[in-house]
């Protein structure tokens, strides 16, 4: 019996996390739930897990939630704010953490049960990409085991040796190729990319996610993300990696090793399945996903991305390779250009020109300590809202 608290519980990621839980009941138990604002999601799911513990990031939200527990007569803690979030992460009952937050927010919560050396399944791909040289080292000296959930990069991990973190050349690693579906606009013209819509960008052909990821997804972005991800969970230098489009979504991720030998991992898009495998690693259980019908696939297909249409993954591929403070402000100057894209205030090629100005006007320095990171992000913030207020 494994006890599992979980980041980010109400979103997507969350929900099918749970969904996996309630289908194995002798193997899991839920101790620990957080959400930013989603009060009656968050009760739904405390009616049927029961936690010792739920978090609301928003203050508010956290009284509503605590006046309706306790109207319901369930015995549920509730927390508020950071505190509440960090109470979650490091919850003494928890053996596992699944790190749903989907941004920045969630990173500091997630270093905590790093330094506790709790097991991780990570979702938050933002806690490398802001933190990766810090979380990784703080990964090894409290032997806290990283699983990574994201469908591309839990495909890495099924495709490598269990002994991979000898480093990619020990074990005759040549590169990693990460798939991306291309998302929305893969087809649209560059001219019309000027007039998308929120709505648009978030209608994504293959997966369902949240609104924040799936116009990371239009953009590249996400997977720019990714692939500093990779750098830090796989020892991979930015050269070892490459991006694939392949728009099926059917093939997560590639290794490709010296001998000439390519090995991927296939499946239905859903992200139950990455999950289901992090939760009962090293053995296998179902994960409510239908399995892979290749007749009904019939073909696959795979293009190179087009770096006009896709900026955003230029910008993460610098930001890796220049190291330091860089993609921690390349990742907060798109949550800013992301968020007032969704609100309607900028326009969707301009969350590129946003980044890319903002890792302009930023002075790179070191990535020495959490502080340091976390003054970066803030400041990249204000850098990024300026250079917002210049183009609208």
């Amino acid at each position: 019996m494994r006890s599992v608290a979980i980041l980010g519980s109400t979103g997507s990621v969350g929900i099918s996390t749970l969904d996996v839980i309630a289908r194995h009941p002798d193997r899991y138990r839920v101790v620990a739930l957080s959400a930013n604002t989603d009060v009656q999601g968050m009760l739904a799911q405390c009616r049927q897990f029961l936690p010792q513990l739920a978090a609301m990031a928003d203050p508010k939200s956290a009284q509503a939630l605590e006046a309706a527990l306790q109207a319901e007569g369930l015995a549920v803690d509730v927390l508020a704010g950071t505190a509440g979030l960090a109470a979650v992460a490091t919850h003494t009952d928890a053996t596992d953490l699944m790190a749903a937050i989907v941004g920045a927010a969630g990173v500091v919560p997630t270093l905590a049960a790093v330094r506790l050396g709790r097991r991780i399944l990570l979702a938050n791909k933002e806690a490398l990409v802001v933190s990766g040289a810090l979380f990784v080292a703080a990964a090894k000296a409290n032997k806290a085991q990283i699983l990574p959930i994201d469908s591309e990069h839990n495909a890495i991990f099924q495709c490598l040796p269990a002994d991979y973190d000898r480093g990619l050349d020990a074990i005759g690693v040549e590169r990693i190729l990460l798939t991306a579906s291309g998302g929305p606009f893969r087809r649209r013209s560059l001219a019309e990319l000027h007039a998308v819509t929120p709505a648009q960008a978030c209608a994504h052909p293959n997966w369902e996610m949240g609104r924040k990821i799936s116009v990371d997804s239009a953009t590249m972005m996400n997977k720019g993300l990714e692939v500093i991800e990779a750098r830090w969970l796989f020892d991979a230098r930015p050269e070892q990696i490459d991006v694939v489009v392949h728009p099926q979504s059917v093939i997560h991720s590639m290794v490709q090793y010296v001998d000439g030998s390519v090995i991927a991992q296939l499946g239905n898009p859903d992200m139950r399945t990455p999950i289901a495998q992090a939760l009962a690693w090293p053995q296998r259980h179902s994960s409510g996903v239908a399995g892979l019908n290749l007749f009904d696939v019939a073909r696959l297909d795979f293009e190179p991305p087009d770096p006009q249409r896709f900026p955003c993954l230029r910008l993460a591929f610098e930001a890796v390779a220049a190291g330091g403070t860089a993609p921690a402000v390349l990742n907060a100057a798109n949550e800013v250009a992301v968020s007032r894209f969704l609100a309607g205030e900028l326009g969707f090629t301009q969350i590129a020109q946003t980044v890319e100005r903002t890792l302009v006007a930023y002075p790179q320095g070191p990535a020495d300590d959490l502080e340091a990171l976390l003054a970066a992000d803030a400041e990249a913030r204000m850098l990024a809202e300026q250079q917002i207020r210049q183009v609208v």
